[in-house]
């Protein structure tokens, strides 16, 4: 395992006394699976992320774009903070459960739209309608490349015609599309979280892989943290550091463990 990237940040991570780790799960700590509804958890991951939790100088939170329920079948770990759906639904570290927005807000615009999606994708292969509850995703990675932007740009056309309020925002990705409220932000998720439990003395590390977790290195480069890129790709990213797939990220992770080294 090796970071790429600055030096100055590497000495950050190496020279602090005290991490907060902010963690994304799929592509980060682990593969993706096949499908977002399918839960497969990894004991070895869990045994790690419980290891570290343990450790009275390192704080944990897992944002996910994952539904609560399934980061919590995935992180049966009860010491740490586990946030859904970019954080809009949270469990704390001491067992609480937040929902940080009224579901009745939300559901009668997607329970519309949710109709309309699967009518686009009827009997089109390679598609994944997933309903996170708080938001509607639309995969389309197994689907080939120019039916499956024709129909994500039909798709995200029908959405903006439906969304006529500020309650909610499109966010989009490769061969991805997702409908969801505008508190769904991991970047604001952060401020939200750390405005509750503030960091103190330890250094706030962001872990994550794709471009909904760019809102959340710009949060934790403007609080003097780290921000880790995790994946190959060329991606324009705003982090400091890179590592190259979620082996990487759980090796770097074991090194923080007594006796690692």
């Amino acid at each position: 395992m090796k970071f790429l990237g600055s030096p100055e940040a590497i000495n950050q991570i190496q020279t602090a006394t005290s991490l907060s780790l902010f963690l994304d799960y799929d592509g980060t700590l682990a593969d993706f699976a096949p499908t977002p509804d399918d839960i497969l958890p990894d004991t070895e991951l869990i045994e790690l992320i419980t290891q570290l939790a343990d450790l009275p100088n390192i704080e944990i939170a897992v944002i996910s774009g994952r539904r609560l329920d399934h980061i919590l079948m995935l992180l049966p770990i009860n010491s740490i903070l586990l946030a859904g759906t970019y954080g809009i639904e949270i469990r704390t570290a001491d067992g609480r459960r937040i929902d940080r927005l009224d579901i009745q807000q939300i559901r009668p615009v997607l329970d519309q739209l949710k109709p309309m999606w699967a009518k686009l994708i009827d009997r089109r292969k390679g598609y994944y309608l997933e309903d996170k509850n708080w938001s509607l995703a639309l995969h389309a990675r197994l689907a080939e490349v120019d039916d499956a932007q024709f129909v994500l740009d039909q798709a995200k056309k029908i959405s903006m015609d439906l969304l006529r309020d500020n309650v909610f925002r499109i966010l989009g990705g490769d061969k991805f599309l997702e409908v969801a409220p505008r508190i769904a932000n991991k970047g604001s998720t952060i401020h939200y979280l750390l405005d509750r439990s503030p960091l103190g003395s330890s250094l706030p590390v962001y872990v994550g892989d794709d471009d909904k977790d760019e809102e959340a290195f710009e949060t934790i480069l403007s609080l003097g943290g780290v921000a880790i890129k995790v994946g190959g790709k060329p991606r324009i990213s705003v982090a400091q550091l890179r590592l190259k797939n979620p082996q990487d990220v759980r090796q770097w992770l074991r090194s923080l463990l007594p006796g690692s080294h």
